[in-house]
């Protein structure tokens, strides 16, 4: 009988499906690794379980039908892609957004990333035991839903943004209660800091997990907090700057080793920049329009579709035949809760895009999964992929 240590002792790999029912897997995403023991030694990754199918509805919809559809892309963050959108479209007619509906948007953008980092942070700390952290997380999450809900009416699928602006404007009153907000939300970050950044537990979970090195995060085209975890202090608002972000001062937080634990630390921060970011906005904001309106691009007002025949006129054509952009591409991109989030749209001069194209930041860091765990605990996927806050509808669009 051979002895439990005998050296010639043979073993087996063992293939563990990891999703998509794990709960950590949002019920969309397969991972297939093969163990050695408890240590991964490779791992496919499987995404198709969504089929969310943004890219062909868009070439089926007119320009304006698609708004409400990319904000179930990011569904964490979906102002951002209104915003993002909106601004790929607006390059396409050429429309320039008047400087109150700007402001508004970087107002309500920025909301929407602390909203973007306060459910993934909350999330990977539950995920790795800290519960009190996530139910924190959610309740700061909450006081800045209730501010979304004020502005566009919905919490979560928001449509918020027009060609040309915005659907209203802030509400009277919003200003003194984004102020009051924002102090309860810096509060709860400032509370989860200090739990969790030196707590021993918390660091051996993430510290050391997950690494990627710089160079390889570039050649996975790594974007967002992500690839500024590993160093690299890249941002869509400093390095192509769109909207009135170079009226704005803010930091662009960086990590040293493109760990778990640096993702998280680059995250928080990011937070207290958007804080930052928001409150400068807000005494800027200056009087004016919400939105400028373009005959070919949206519908007009109330007013003038009731009281000219112009106006009527206008209406029926937008509805029936949709906004009809000059032919030609375009290509946009904004700093998303993940990273550079772009649409590509290609017109052919009808009120529908002939190709509509996204680039969601979160595709890359799946692909990347099997490098960064490699070598790691079967019981370190689950941080590693909380770390990369994947986004369904972004990432299987």
């Amino acid at each position: 009988m051979k002895r439990l240590d005998s050296p010639d002792l043979g073993s087996e790999p063992m293939v563990i499906e990891i999703g998509p029912a794990h709960p950590a897997m949002h019920g969309i995403t397969r991972f297939r690794a093969e163990l050695d023991g408890e240590v991964i030694v490779s791992m496919e990754a499987d995404i198709g379980y969504l089929h969310r199918g943004f890219e062909k509805e868009a070439e089926n919809s007119d320009y304006i039908q698609i708004i409400p559809y990319t904000d179930r892309l990011n569904y964490v963050s979906p102002l951002i892609n209104n915003i993002g959108y909106s601004m790929t479209i607006e390059k396409l007619f050429g429309i320039e957004v008047p400087r109150r509906a700007e402001f508004a948007r970087v107002i309500m953008g920025e909301i929407s990333r602390v909203c973007d980092h306060l459910t993934c942070l909350g999330a990977t700390a539950m995920e790795v035991g800290a519960m009190s952290v996530f139910i924190w997380f959610i309740k700061a999450r909450e006081y800045l839903w209730e501010l979304v809900e004020e502005v566009t009416g919905a919490r979560l699928t928001t449509s918020w943004t027009r060609i040309g602006g915005n659907a209203n404007d802030l509400p009277d009153g919003f200003l003194q209660m984004l102020d009051q907000r924002l102090a309860q939300v810096s509060d709860v970050i400032d509370e989860g800091d200090r739990l969790l950044i030196r707590n021993k537990i918390f660091i051996d979970r993430m510290k050391g997990i997950g690494i990627i090195s710089k160079e390889r995060a570039i050649e996975y085209a790594f974007t967002g907090p992500m690839l500024r975890a590993c160093g690299v202090p890249y941002d869509l608002r400093r390095e192509d700057p769109y909207s009135v972000y170079p009226e704005l001062d803010f930091e662009i937080p960086v990590g040293t080793v493109g760990d778990c634990y640096d993702r998280f630390l680059v995250r928080l921060e990011e937070m207290r920049q958007s804080i930052h970011i928001i409150r400068q906005a807000a005494d800027k904001l200056p009087p004016g329009e919400y939105r400028t309106y373009h005959r070919r691009a949206g519908l007009p007002d109330k007013l003038d579709v009731y009281g000219s025949i112009e106006g009527l006129i206008d209406h029926f054509k937008i509805v029936m035949d949709g906004p009809q952009p000059p032919p030609g591409e375009v290509y946009q991109a904004v700093e998303g809760g993940n990273g550079e989030l772009g649409f590509y749209v290609v017109s052919d001069g009808s009120g529908r895009p002939l190709k509509c194209r996204v680039r969601p930041p979160c595709f890359n860091f799946v692909a990347a999964m099997a490098e960064m765990t490699i070598g790691h605990y079967l019981a370190d996927i689950v941080p590693i992929f909380g770390s990369i806050n994947m986004i369904g509808g972004e990432l299987e669009r």
